[in-house]
């Protein structure tokens, strides 16, 4: 195969990478076309933190804030001003778009390491880059790609520090894998597994003070990230930890769910490992996973390839590590339909093992012999069926289960009520992001928590700066129903409409001539 690709002179390498690109445009726009790309009520508030940086009542880097970490934040920036770039989802998509087709290449990249034939670095390509789930997931403005990009080259460079001894390649191991850590906390876990490695090689292969050296060097950089969130957190929230302890922090969601006695993976690991296998099951399709775990074993027992080879492929398990741990500490929520309750919630971080279910199945194709027609037949026709049959877990979570609000019926009130009146909205922008984005109103209509003075002002005195108000009544978990239910202006209000997951409420018109309709703070710190 690889002479007749020769003959034509054109690399493999450039095949695979017009063929992926090629795929991940025409999904994006698949997707786009069948309204799906923003099903996701996460990728609505990915697109609305980046928006808020640019345009706002107090646009800025603060608006960052604290609950995601920030880098495919920073990166929608030189597009988001734009308002077909917000509101097509594409600013946050096409970061997804290039991390999927830089993954491909690395699974490639990674299979060329581990010294497999042209057709079985294809296979494992192919077993990624068709993936329903991961094509979904690509098409939007979730971070699930940007964090596989990251963690991929992390490993891989790391796989090639283990094979040549280059520092270099350690640095930029360490570079790939910071990245992560400003992308998703999976990257935090990678980099302490990574961090063991190099030390124990390190050590063994040279000496103590060589390996405390290298040790120190690869944490400085693969920290980096960490560190500057950690201080991030310190001069905006005054509290270095207010990520991990804050009103709005996981920790914060999870008691709620604990309060609610659905966090029932919390101190069960048994339980913990069960819900995220059957998760990597839906996600992978269950075959390739399974061909993806045999493959690993054959690698671990072939004795061509070197140990230090084995163990610097191992770390493309650490997010199966990351997530059972993650859900065993009560730190993550992951619901399984029919497992454990009768919907989806975060079933997409089961894709998590794509990579590395390619690259060990592509590994396996290598090594099966007369059994590797065989072993890609099944998986041909496993994902040609799930291609053939729309058949993504990912969707499901998007548009029936927890990942997703029918907010169009509030959002679609605003559009109708309040695009051509004057008048701000007071709304929580934790509770209620998704409204925000569905309304199609510029960012500046909106008084949120983020908006600092107005912000202040108007859950002091309501009735003097918001014409509608937007929340979710008798929920204290709501910002704006805590602190704006208890106020003498709240009375002046009146409920015109009332949805399943908000209320909106209006200013009796008498009280017009006082309200605040025009920003007046001008530029906040």
């Amino acid at each position: 195969m690889k002479q007749n690709i020769a003959k034509l002179n054109i690399s493999p390498l450039r095949i695979a990478f017009i063929a992926l690109s090629a795929i991940s445009i025409y999904f994006f726009i698949f997707f786009y076309l069948n309204r799906l790309g923003l099903a996701y009520n996460d990728a609505r508030s990915h697109l609305d933190i980046g928006r808020r940086v640019v345009e706002g009542l107090k646009p800025g880097l603060a608006q960052l804030g604290s609950v995601w970490l920030p880098l495919t934040h920073l990166l929608m920036a030189p597009t988001i001003w734009n308002d077909f770039m917000w509101h097509s989802g594409l600013s946050g998509s096409i970061q997804s778009m290039i991390a999927f087709v830089a993954t491909g290449i690395l699974i490639y990249k990674f299979l060329e390491r581990l010294k497999v034939d042209l057709f079985s670095r294809l296979i494992g390509v192919a077993v990624f880059a068709v993936n329903l789930n991961v094509l979904y997931l690509q098409s939007t403005a979730m971070t699930e790609l940007m964090l596989l990009a990251t963690m991929t080259a992390g490993c891989y460079k790391l796989l090639v520090w283990h094979q040549t001894d280059d520092t270099l390649e350690l640095i930029q191991s360490a570079f790939w894998i910071m990245l992560s850590t400003l992308i998703r906390y999976d990257g935090w876990f990678l980099l302490f597994i990574a961090t063991i490695l190099v030390s124990l090689r390190t050590w063994t292969k040279k000496n103590y003070t060589t390996a405390e050296g290298t040790t120190i060097l690869f944490c400085s950089m693969g920290g980096l990230g960490i560190a500057l969130w950690l201080l991030w957190n310190q001069l905006i929230f005054k509290d270095a930890l207010y990520f991990a302890f804050g009103p709005f922090s996981a920790r914060a969601q999870q008691a709620q769910l604990a309060d609610a006695g659905v966090l029932a993976t919390k101190g069960d690991l048994a339980l913990s490992a069960k819900i995220y296998f059957y998760a990597l099951m839906y996600n992978s399709y269950t075959l390739p996973a399974v061909l993806g775990l045999i493959g690993l074993i054959v690698l671990l027992a072939d004795r061509s390839v070197t140990l230090s080879t084995k163990l610097a492929s191992l770390t493309l398990l650490a997010p199966l590590a990351f997530n059972i741990l993650a859900l065993y500490m009560g730190h993550s929520v992951l619901f399984v339909q029919g497992l454990s309750g009768n919907t989806w919630f975060n079933v997409r971080y089961g894709v998590m093992l794509m990579p590395s279910i390619a690259i060990f199945l592509g590994f396996l194709v290598h090594k099966a012999g007369y059994l590797r027609w065989t072993v890609v037949g099944l998986t041909a026709f496993v994902l040609f069926f799930s291609l053939a049959n729309q058949d993504a877990v990912t969707i499901d979570d998007a548009r029936v289960g927890s990942s997703q609000k029918n907010v169009s019926e509030v959002a679609g009130y605003l559009q109708r009520h309040a695009s051509d009146q004057k008048g701000f909205i007071l709304i929580s922008a934790a509770s209620h992001d998704a409204i925000i984005f569905t309304s199609g109103l510029p960012m500046k209509r909106f008084i949120h928590e983020g908006t600092g003075a107005y912000w202040l002002s108007a859950v002091t005195a309501p009735d003097r700066w918001a014409r509608w108000i937007v929340m979710r009544t008798y929920d204290d978990n709501d910002m704006t129903w805590k602190t704006v239910s208890r106020t003498p202006g709240f009375t002046k209000y009146r409920l015109v409409d009332h949805y399943p997951f908000a209320d909106i409420y209006e200013l009796d018109s008498q009280f017009f001539p006082l309200l605040q309709t025009e920003p007046v703070f001008g530029q906040q710190k």
